[in-house]
């Protein structure tokens, strides 16, 4: 199959009659093959659409499809974005001591499997120093204290925003990040964290979780918002274990889940295959 150069076209709004139809229609005029289209209608009456088209015989530049396709955006009074394959996205990852989904990250880009581009990693503890730069990525130690946390937060958005960074992976990143952080990146953000039933919050979850005799683990990412581990969710699994793990095992299962859920959620938003609406998302297979 030809590698080919598409272009993206992701829809929200108030369902309305002939909204795929009139869609179609307007990638058929300029002369673009569909790749793909899905839809989705929500209970709430709201609309959601993913289409993508090959660019090569489209007889509109591709700096001009925007504002050809504004006219029946407004109509609809859409809430869109078109995005492009051939894009490379600039990543920047945030981490701590623990490797294994940076790890991850890592190795799917350099296989090839995860579209972008890493750029830098940034930790507040110099563990993963090496790691980031066996795989040639650049590395920025920033340490954080209470009393500097404001003042470092302000060094890593200036140092985020001079590279012009698209999207921020939080790869077990132990420190809360403030409001004032997080408005800078609306949807720009994307988090791992453990998830258990019931819910085990504060230090050694694994832990408690054995006490407990769990009978299974999980891990979600999301998007990052003001409101702690409460954005928008964008994929989710679980695993089940049983009273011959020890914490260790446990420990370790959750590791293995939780780098497969943020690399398959990271790989969702590369592909332009989510679109979020209030506190839920819509991921497009």
């Amino acid at each position: 199959m030809k590698n080919t150069v598409s272009a993206i076209l992701l829809i929200s709004c108030q369902d309305q009659r002939g909204l795929v139809a009139e869609v179609s229609f307007f990638i058929s005029t300029y002369n673009g093959n569909i790749i793909s289209s899905d839809q989705h209608n929500d209970s709430s009456g709201a609309f959601f659409m993913r289409v993508e088209w090959d660019l090569e015989d489209f007889n509109i530049p591709r700096e001009k499809i925007a504002s050809a396709f504004d006219p029946l955006a407004s109509k609809y009074n859409m809430d869109w974005s078109l995005k492009f394959s051939a894009d490379k996205p600039k990543i920047a990852i945030m981490v701590s001591k623990y490797d294994h989904c940076l790890l991850e990250i890592l190795h799917q880009k350099h296989s090839g499997e995860l579209k972008g581009e890493i750029v830098l990693v940034i930790g507040n503890h110099e563990d993963t120093q090496p790691l980031a730069e066996y795989y040639g990525v650049d590395f920025k130690y920033l340490p954080i204290t209470k009393a500097s946390k404001k003042q470092v937060e302000e060094q890593q958005i200036n140092l985020l925003k001079d590279l012009d960074i698209d999207l921020i992976i939080l790869a077990r990143y132990m420190q809360i990040l403030s409001p004032e952080f997080v408005a800078q990146f609306p949807r720009k953000i994307i988090n791992i964290h453990h998830s258990f039933l019931p819910a085990f919050i504060g230090a050694k979850p694994y832990h408690q979780a054995f006490e407990r005799g769990v009978k299974i683990i999980g891990a979600t990412s999301h998007y990052v918002t003001s409101n702690l581990d409460q954005g928008p969710i964008i994929h989710q699994d679980v695993i089940r274990v049983s009273h011959r793990d020890s914490v260790e095992d446990l420990a370790g299962k959750g590791r293995t889940l939780e780098k497969s859920v943020l690399q398959k959620a990271v790989k969702c938003h590369l592909d332009h295959r989510v679109l979020t609406f209030g506190n839920k998302t819509v991921v497009f297979d």
